[in-house]
C-alpha cells in the first residue's frame, strides 16, 4: 500500500472513532469512506491500476477535499460550499443510508471535478494518449465501487438503518440501480472536469464561474434528496449526477 493512502487510511480511521463516540451522524458516509479506501488501496496492491502512483496521489487529494469541508463545517458551517452545508446540516434522525447518499452526492459532484482538475495538470490535457490513460483509470474505480455496493447495505444495517420487509425485497433492485448511478455520476463528472479545465486555460476569473456554476448545481441536487418522498425514483429521473452547460 502506497504510504500516502496508508496515511489517509489513518487520519480516516481517527476521525471516524471521534465520530462514533460522539454519536455524530457524519460517522456513516465516513464509514463507508473509510471502507471504500481500504478497497482502493487492496486494488492498488493488486495492479488494478494503469498508473499506481497517479491513483494513490489523486485518492488522497480527493478525500482531503472531504476531510478538509467536514473539519471546517465542524468550526463554522458557513466556511463550506452549499453541498456540503447541506449533507453535514442533514437531520441527524435520517437513516444512515441518506446521510451516506448525501455524502456520496456532495462528494462525487462537487469534488471530483475539482480533484480531477487539480492533479491532471494542463499539458496532460493536451495530449490524448496521456488523457486516455487518466480517464482509464478513472474508470477502473467503478469497478472497485460496484463491488463495494452489495456489503455497504449489510454494512449499513448493521449501523442502525431502519430495514422494513419492503426494503429486504427491493435490496436487490436497490443494489442494481445504485451501481447504474454511480457509473452515470462518473461519465458526468469527467465532463464537468473537462470544463473546468477549459474554464482553468481561459483564466481565474472563468473558472471562479464554472466552480460557481458547479457548486449550485450539486447544492440543488443535495436538496432534491433531501426532499420527502421516493428518493430513487428521483434519481431515476433526474440522475444522479449533475452537466455543467
Amino acid at each position: 500500500m502506497p504510504e500516502v493512502v496508508a496515511a489517509l487510511i489513518a487520519r480516516m480511521a481517527a476521525l471516524q472513532e471521534t465520530l462514533e463516540s460522539a454519536g455524530d451522524p457524519a460517522r456513516f458516509f465516513l464509514g463507508t469512506y473509510l471502507r471504500t479506501t481500504r478497497a482502493v488501496a487492496a486494488a492498488l496492491d493488486a495492479g488494478l491500476f494503469v498508473d499506481a502512483e497517479w491513483v494513490a496521489r489523486w485518492d488522497v487529494d480527493f478525500a482531503d477535499l472531504y476531510l478538509d469541508a467536514l473539519d471546517a463545517y465542524r468550526g463554522d458551517p458557513a466556511e463550506v460550499a452549499a453541498p456540503w452545508q447541506l449533507a453535514f446540516g442533514a437531520k441527524p434522525g435520517l437513516p444512515p443510508e441518506a446521510h451516506v447518499l448525501l455524502g456520496m452526492n456532495a462528494h462525487i459532484n462537487f469534488d471530483l471535478p475539482q480533484s480531477l482538475v487539480r492533479v491532471i495538470p494542463p499539458e496532460d490535457f493536451a495530449v490524448p494518449e496521456r488523457l486516455d490513460l487518466r480517464r482509464g483509470d478513472h474508470e477502473r474505480i467503478d469497478a472497485v465501487l460496484s463491488a463495494q455496493v452489495s456489503g455497504e447495505d449489510v454494512a449499513l444495517e448493521l449501523a442502525g438503518g431502519r430495514r422494513t420487509l419492503l426494503d429486504r425485497v427491493l435490496a436487490p433492485a436497490n443494489r442494481g440501480a445504485s451501481r447504474l448511478f454511480l457509473r452515470e455520476s462518473r461519465r458526468k463528472v469527467w465532463a464537468n472536469a473537462v470544463a473546468l479545465h477549459e474554464a482553468r486555460v481561459r483564466g481565474a476569473a472563468d473558472y471562479a464561474l464554472c466552480l460557481a456554476d458547479l457548486e449550485a448545481a450539486s447544492s440543488a441536487r443535495v436538496a432534491d434528496l433531501l426532499r420527502p418522498g421516493p428518493v430513487l425514483l428521483r434519481l431515476a429521473v433526474h440522475g444522479f449526477g449533475v452537466t455543467l452547460a
